[in-house]
């Protein structure tokens, strides 16, 4: 199953944008989630 990263606030726990990431890396945490499949 192929698998999408995404990155969250360690504070918060919401989702945030890869570029904020990368700003404050001591404070988020970049996931990998598992994508599920399309419906037919």
């Amino acid at each position: 199953m192929p698998t999408r990263k995404v990155s969250r606030s360690a504070v918060t726990g919401r989702f945030v944008k890869r570029s904020t990431a990368k700003r404050h890396p001591r404070t988020t945490v970049t996931q990998a989630v598992k994508v599920p499949k399309k419906r037919k």
